[in-house]
């Protein structure tokens, strides 16, 4: 499959906006063992009677490793033809609950919000997201290519580039956007102990909202387009969370 990570060229003033973000950012504690413990525990085994009806393949209970650049086509995750008898509120649903505590996460959305993702995001392909843990935040970087999502800790992006190893893969799958006016959407945790699910979760519906809010947006474009003017303690204030 065609690289969805292209080499970034990194100009002089998105490096130095990148070091000023991470100067920001506070040092966050680990998440502790019974918690990620807790976040490990089986899913509910009556779930395998709706996965089971659209012909869903579970071969792992978590994540291990995801290669990034090689996203499984859909019709190795679920029998297509058996989904299409669905209503598209049943087949969001089922996504959603199969994806439930295995080190993936499982999300839907409008066509029509996926074609405005896809628009912003051939304009717009970088942006930052601050993670809150605790007393204080970690920042992840967001590298936004359609179909495809890809975040990483923004200190490895710093240090390693292109070559940084990615925590969460999202992509989307638009099988049914005309159809069923549905995109369905997998994001995969490379690292489980680096993010828990409902972490991948917060980031990917956090992402999106800068992107699809017409408000928040205009972060996304002055982080691209205008990098001098934009200040991350702004993206900090849109979200509620404290200036460290």
């Amino acid at each position: 499959m065609q690289r969805i990570s292209s080499r970034l060229t990194r100009t002089s003033s998105l490096s130095t906006l990148l070091t000023q973000t991470i100067k920001r950012s506070s040092n966050t504690h680990s998440l502790k063992s019974a918690n990620l413990q807790k976040q490990q525990e089986p899913a509910i085994p009556g779930h395998f009677l709706k996965w089971g009806s659209l012909g869903f393949v579970r071969t792992s209970r978590f994540a291990t490793g995801f290669t990034p650049l090689e996203p499984k086509p859909l019709d190795s995750i679920m029998d297509i033809e058996r989904a299409k008898t669905k209503s598209p509120e049943d087949l969001a649903s089922i996504w959603d609950d199969y994806h439930l505590g295995r080190g993936h996460i499982g999300a839907s959305m409008k066509a029509k919000l996926y074609q405005l993702l896809v628009q912003r995001a051939a304009d717009c392909k970088y942006f930052v997201i601050p993670l809150w843990r605790g007393s204080g935040y970690t920042t992840m970087f967001a590298q936004v290519q359609m179909p495809h999502m890809i975040f990483t800790g923004l200190e490895d992006y710093k240090s390693r580039g292109t070559q940084a190893s990615p925590y969460l893969t999202v992509k989307f799958y638009t099988e049914f956007a005309e159809s069923k006016d549905l995109v369905l959407i997998r994001g995969d945790i490379v690292f489980t102990s680096k993010l828990t699910d409902e972490e991948a979760e917060w980031i990917l519906e956090t992402a999106q909202s800068f992107y699809l809010n017409d408000v928040r947006y205009k972060l996304v474009e002055q982080f691209n387009k205008q990098t001098r003017d934009f200040e991350f303690k702004d993206v900090l204030r849109s979200l509620n969370m404290p200036i460290m």
